[in-house]
């Protein structure tokens, strides 16, 4: 079984807290964490394993 991403993709905090989700890419199926304040931000996150840009 796979480990849960644990950390924000974009800013690197741990994945706590109101908003903070887990989704797979829609690309290639990774596991993509990103916490509720880059999500509120729109910061851009980029997918480790196949490069996948998204807001």
């Amino acid at each position: 079984m796979a480990e849960r991403v644990k950390n924000c993709i974009s800013c690197g905090v741990r994945l706590e807290g109101a908003g903070a989700v887990r989704f797979k890419c829609p690309t290639c199926g990774t596991e993509i964490g990103r916490c509720g304040k880059c999500r509120k931000q729109s910061n851009v996150y980029v997918c480790p394993s196949c490069g996948f840009k998204g807001p």
